[in-house]
């Protein structure tokens, strides 16, 4: 009897090299070998105590039942005063959405916005797995070569040169998987309202945004007001695991999300959800910023570093814990570079193809999401694998 088969949508789905190459790195681990991941991008540090604890006291109030749809009302009024307070935006909490992670959110944003046909502009290069959301809600991605003269993000002029008669609007990340990049506020705001003037809409990914190093963090909606916002848990707040994000949208588009969400998903993680209010207390975010000095200070070791390796980064990353490397002077194709940096050097690291065919071949995504003395070591032995 055959097995039943896959649907369509599956088959056109790629694999996600990152999740490959940590696997890969697992297996190696495994069998006794010393690898150095420079590739998942997931921050080394864990939830700080006072999150921990008021898990623990969650646990054993209780507090382990469905909660209400768009999350706690606790935690909703949390995240829009973190919002007016630290990202100089205020939020109504009515229009805050606590998600099952920001993938939750964009799920959620897909399937509330697009028809099938549609199509959304993004930047290349971009996180893969966003093409994926967009194509599950029968949406179409069209990718936009962007260049380190535009630190690889979306412009109003490549928005007026690329709009289309399927065109629906945009999905950016400031700052960017994988490059770092922030856009410029001035950019930001001129790349909205070229969208707005269109009748389009406009997803911005913000979930790097706490992980600012040039400048204090300001949210989109300081500059729009109408646009939906992914934001999470995992980066910043290095809870991960706990599967927690949120989304803002405009308030008309509240209910359709509460009535997709209380079908697909029912609730976010309830425990998670009475842990993340300790996030915003006054201890936890002076946990958080120390740690954020951390992430600069490695980024600040590393970029000298790979100038001296061969390894340009045309756009200096200010954000984000990811560097985009170009690593032309070595290779021309950067899955063989991948393999090569993992058999000779135990680094793993992520190829450029994941993100986009524009730079796809010259170019990999280096995570410094990983202790320092890890990062030194690393810089050790790809110098001795290159001879420098």
């Amino acid at each position: 009897m055959s097995s039943p088969s896959p649907a369509q949508r599956t088959l056109d789905i790629q694999p996600f090299q990152a999740m490959e190459v940590f696997k890969q790195a697992l297996a190696r681990q495994a069998a006794g070998a010393d690898i150095i991941s420079l590739g998942i991008g997931e921050p080394d540090f864990t939830a700080p105590e006072p999150v921990l604890d008021a898990l623990m006291r969650a646990a054993r109030d209780g507090r382990s039942g469905y909660t209400p749809t768009l999350g706690i009302p606790a935690l909703r009024e949390a995240i829009a005063r973190y919002y007016g307070e630290q990202l100089g935006a205020p939020v109504d909490p009515a229009r805050v959405v606590v998600t099952q992670g920001a993938s939750g959110a964009l799920l959620l944003a897909a399937l509330t916005l697009i028809n099938p046909g549609d199509e959304i502009l993004m930047p290349d290069p971009c996180y893969p797995a966003n093409r994926n959301f967009i194509s599950s809600a029968g949406g179409v991605s069209r990718l936009i070569p962007c260049h380190a003269s535009e630190r690889y993000q979306l412009s109003a002029a490549s928005v007026a040169a690329n709009w289309g008669p399927k065109t629906r609007g945009i999905l950016v990340a400031s700052p960017s998987n994988p490059t770092g990049t922030s856009i410029p506020r001035p950019a930001l705001a001129e790349l909205l309202e070229a969208v707005r003037t269109r009748g389009g809409l406009s997803i911005v990914d913000e979930i790097y945004l706490g992980l600012s190093y040039e400048a204090a963090p300001r949210s989109a909606l300081s500059l729009d007001d109408d646009l939906i916002i992914l934001n999470s848990f995992s980066k910043y707040f290095h809870m991960t695991g706990w599967r927690l994000g949120w989304m803002i949208v405009p308030q008309p588009l509240v209910a359709v999300v509460e009535k997709l969400a209380s079908n697909l998903m029912i609730c976010p993680p309830a425990l998670s959800q009475y842990a993340a209010l300790a996030c915003f207390e006054p201890a936890s975010l002076e946990i958080f910023e120390a740690r954020r000095e951390i992430f600069k200070a490695r980024r600040d070791f590393l970029l000298p570093a790979f100038e001296r390796l061969g390894l340009r980064v045309d756009a200096r990353p200010d954000g984000a814990f990811y560097i985009f490397a170009d690593i032309s002077a070595h290779a021309s194709d950067s899955a063989a570079f991948s393999r090569r940096l993992l058999d000779e050097a135990g680094i793993a690291a992520v190829p450029g193809h994941d993100f986009g065919p524009t730079h796809g071949a010259r170019a990999m995504r280096f995570s410094y999401a990983t202790a320092t003395e890890k990062l030194e070591e690393a810089v050790a032995r790809i110098g001795t694998m290159l001879g420098r």
